[in-house]
């Protein structure tokens, strides 16, 4: 298999436990984000890196985004459902339309914890309640009813299954198990 790493950027947890997932089930090094040093991530052969979903972008992305990477592949945690959740203005922050195009991008739901938040996103996520609640219902966009129906509750809606498919992506990308000639 082709040498990939995990790195991830985790501030509350979800975003950790899920790369700990991927790189298990990818038999991969796992590498927090303030350790990896960026001059080592070309060393890979495929990066999958996991962000948090925080005021509109991805937690730590620049670190992907601004040293080359052979193959990435992006993992977003947040608690919006991702079936239900446009997430094209973030993506077109983070990345040039040359890396968004080069680059495959996983959406997972984690949770939030209120007892665990800082002060600073305890508030934006009161004013972001305050702005959509002011919104008339047929206005608000469909992630909203997430952060109406968890404001102030500790929830997980980590699901372990959800990073089959990522999983499955990472081992196709590394040709893992296709007959020679084929990747």
């Amino acid at each position: 298999m082709s040498r990939i790493v995990v790195v991830y950027r985790s501030k509350y947890g979800a975003t950790g436990q899920y790369a700990r997932w991927i790189a298990e089930a990818l038999d991969a090094p796992l590498v927090e984000h303030a350790v990896m040093k960026p001059h080592r991530i070309s060393d890979y052969d495929i990066v999958i890196y996991g962000g948090g979903l925080y005021a509109g972008g991805i937690n730590g992305v620049e670190l992907v985004t601004k040293n080359r990477c052979r193959s990435l592949i992006v993992f977003t945690v947040g608690v919006a459902v991702p079936e239900d959740t446009d997430y094209s203005e973030i993506l077109e922050k983070a990345f040039s339309p040359a890396q968004m195009e080069a680059t495959k991008v996983f959406h997972l739901r984690g949770g939030i914890s209120y007892s665990k938040l800082s002060f600073l996103h305890r508030m934006m996520m009161t004013a972001m309640k305050k702005m959509i609640e002011k919104t008339p219902p047929e206005g608000r966009k469909s992630e909203d009813a997430s952060v109406l129906a968890t404001y102030g509750k500790d929830v997980d809606f980590s699901d372990r299954a959800s990073i089959e498919p990522l999983v499955k992506y990472a081992k196709r990308l590394a040709g893992e198990g296709l007959p020679k000639g084929l990747h």
